[in-house]
């Protein structure tokens, strides 16, 4: 028993999970394939399990969160869960940071259900695989699954009901391709209007499009993977603008429509498009996940010209490169609390990309 620290990073999807079979497990209705990102986009969260603790807490960027409120109880399901498999009563005392836009499309959720699963379990005493770590997470946020892996993961949609099969495994490693960049065009940090957990159950009850794209995804999957296998960064790049497209496309056929892309969005898109005209093939492609900001994937020669370029289209507010990254790590130092539970003063500093603990 005790206290643990970890960080956990983003994943960015290439073929998206849009639609869950199962709400309260979440469980999707279709595979998906992602990379996880480097330490740029990390969650850092630490966990205490104490007898001394009167009532679960929760702190998020340095605020003490609601834990009556639905959206934050749905979240943190899996503590009541590791208590059941450590054989604890303790209640838990929780601090995580984002190191990046919370709640625009950057995949903090499972930056942050990922570092809390792996912290929680640790702190319980737990010494759990990485694929019971991909399910806990899963309840959490379903992304998150697919954090607790670093390099090329698949999340495998399962079909038990229980959703004992329904987890990520990593496909390729960091290291399988390492001049691989992600190159993020900020055109809008705030929070969305619509959460990705709201728009992918409306698109479910009311898209007439959505079951084709189910029909399409396995293809997709298998097609995906071999591209990434054989670094054919060509058919790779055409998979995943197509991929962005339909799922933005069944998101546009949901009934209210959501629109997640902006104008920026979509010049963002055409430039991608004019880039890689100019360059007489695709040495670039964009994906967007539920949110306006762009992920161009690119490979490292390309990414000085391709960051003048995004950054010179208007409404472009920064961009940022990602390295494909390694997973999750403990930290042994730089925890958020103390073991006597004391929440420690604490926030990221941009400029210098660190967390200072004051």
């Amino acid at each position: 028993m005790g206290l643990a620290t970890f960080e956990a990073t983003a994943n960015i999807a290439v073929a998206k999970y849009w639609g869950k079979r199962d709400e309260k497990l979440i469980l999707p209705k279709e595979g998906s394939l992602s990379f996880t990102m480097d330490d740029q986009l990390k969650t850092r969260t630490s966990v205490l399990f104490s007898p001394a603790l009167k009532e679960d807490e929760f702190w998020l960027n340095g605020k003490k969160m609601d834990m009556a409120d639905k959206d934050t109880a749905e979240r943190l399901q899996q503590i009541e869960i590791i208590r059941q498999k450590a054989g604890i009563k303790d209640k838990a005392k929780i601090v995580s940071l984002n190191c990046f836009p919370t709640a625009a499309g950057f995949a903090s959720s499972a930056a942050g259900l990922a570092a809390l699963a792996c912290a929680a379990s640790k702190a319980a005493g737990l010494d759990l695989s990485t694929e019971e770590l991909s399910i806990l997470a899963r309840l959490g946020s379903g992304s998150a699954c697919r954090s607790v892996l670093g390099g090329f993961v698949e999340w495998k949609k399962g079909i038990k009901p229980d959703g004992s099969d329904s987890y990520a495994e990593q496909i390729a490693p960091a290291s399988r391709w390492p001049e691989l960049r992600n190159v993020i065009a900020i055109g809008d940090s705030g929070k969305k209007k619509v959460s990705s957990r709201a728009g992918m159950k409306q698109t479910v009850a009311t898209s007439a499009l959505y079951p084709a794209r189910l029909a399409y995804m396995p293809k997709l999957i298998t097609d995906m993977k071999a591209a990434v296998a054989a670094k054919d960064f060509a058919k790779f790049g055409e998979l995943t603008m197509r991929e962005s497209s339909n799922m933005h496309a069944v998101m546009l056929d949901t009934w209210p429509p959501i629109m997640y892309l902006n104008d920026v969005s979509k010049r963002i898109i055409y430039a991608v498009h004019d880039y890689n005209a100019a360059a007489g093939g695709i040495v670039a492609a964009y994906t967007f996940d539920a949110g306006p900001n762009a992920h161009v994937y690119t490979t490292e020669e390309r990414v000085p010209a391709l960051r003048k370029m995004l950054s010179e289209i208007e409404g472009v507010e920064k961009t940022m490169v990602c390295k494909v990254g390694e997973g999750p790590k403990q930290l042994k130092e730089g925890h958020l609390l103390s073991p006597d539970g004391t929440v420690l003063k604490h926030r990221f500093d941009e400029a210098s990309g660190k967390i200072i603990i004051e």
